[in-house]
């Protein structure tokens, strides 16, 4: 079957299923039982017609239509208990799901960052100077023989508080700058991994990389890693607009930016746990390694949780 052709054949089902999901809201007891059981029929219709377009239009937008509606649908169908079931499913897999569905712009987003930090980095080791460019108020980590700031309960408190306004200043800024076609999210993002390579460049050339590494390995991995997945739901907002597929620009940007919003919200709890480890464990003086351990253990259960809850099964019940 050509797209154009699948498009017009089941285009119907899937404005219902959308109807009934704008109706539904977060409450699916808004639904009469006629409309709950459509809802159910049309969620494994259109989930089957997900699995068909993923193998013959993988890289169409109207795969990415597909895929926004089953988790939509999915979530209302699962929704059983009402708000706090619904709140509890989200962070369950609802949030893993729609990282997952927007793996390609994610990954994106990570070279987008891991790239410019190399740079940064290189640049920094063969040019002292570039201290000069560089926000002063991270330049200690170059320098400093110790992450033990001095700071008592009460000023770690109101650090922590400062650096997790500060991420998630920066991770929705990365996701609303998707309306200017991705390029802003693009920047924000590379901005951010230029100035971690160059300081991770200037701390090796002054012998001071353990210091920076104690600084920033408890808290970074999961901190960069959310700054990648706002930026990853920036850029599938740009893609959104750029790429509408069957649905006009404002539809296309309306419905990924529903989904993104809710992406938002879910890093918002992981930079919540970033900002608490860097105000309680990464400014205390704790060495390298343990640091780096536990950096590295947050990070990978992040991931993990977005293969193991984020991918689909391939069947459908």
């Amino acid at each position: 079957m050509k797209l154009t052709e699948f498009i017009e054949q089941r285009k119907s089902s899937w404005d219902d299923l959308d109807a009934l999901i704008a109706k539904a809201g977060r409450r699916t007891e808004r639904l009469d039982p006629d409309e709950i059981l459509t809802l159910a029929s049309l969620y494994r219709s259109v989930s089957a017609d997900l699995g068909y377009a993923r193998s013959r239009f993988p890289t169409d937008p109207v795969r990415d239509r597909l895929e926004r509606l089953v988790v939509d649908a999915r979530a209302r169908v699962n929704q059983g208990g009402g708000v706090r079931d619904g709140v509890g499913a989200f962070f369950k897999t609802g949030y893993w799901e729609l990282i997952w569905e927007r793996r390609a712009p994610t990954a994106l987003a990570a070279l987008a960052l891991i790239l410019p930090a190399l740079f940064g980095a290189l640049w920094a080791l063969g040019d002292d100077t570039l201290v000069e460019q560089l926000p002063p108020e991270f330049l200690w980590v170059t320098q400093a023989q110790s992450t033990d700031q001095g700071m008592n309960t009460v000023e770690l408190v109101g650090f922590s508080a400062f650096v997790l306004n500060n991420n998630i200043r920066v991770t929705l800024l990365a996701f609303v700058l998707g309306v200017t076609w991705g390029l802003g999210t693009g920047y924000v993002v590379a901005n951010n991994g230029l100035i971690l390579g160059a300081l991770a460049g200037l701390a090796i050339a002054n012998d001071n990389w353990e210091v920076f590494l104690a600084a920033v390995m408890a808290h970074g991995v999961l901190e960069l890693s959310c700054i990648v997945v706002g930026g990853g739901a920036g850029l599938s907002l740009g893609r959104a607009i750029l790429r509408p597929g069957p649905l006009t620009r404002r539809e296309s940007m309306a419905q990924e930016a529903r989904s993104s919003v809710q992406i938002a919200l879910g890093t918002s709890a992981w930079l919540v746990l970033a900002g608490f480890i860097e105000g309680f464990g990464s400014r205390t003086g704790i060495g390298w390694i343990p640091t780096t351990i536990f950096g590295l253990v947050v990070g990978a259960l992040f991931w993990s949780l977005v293969v193991w809850r984020g991918r689909p099964f391939e069947t459908v019940d």
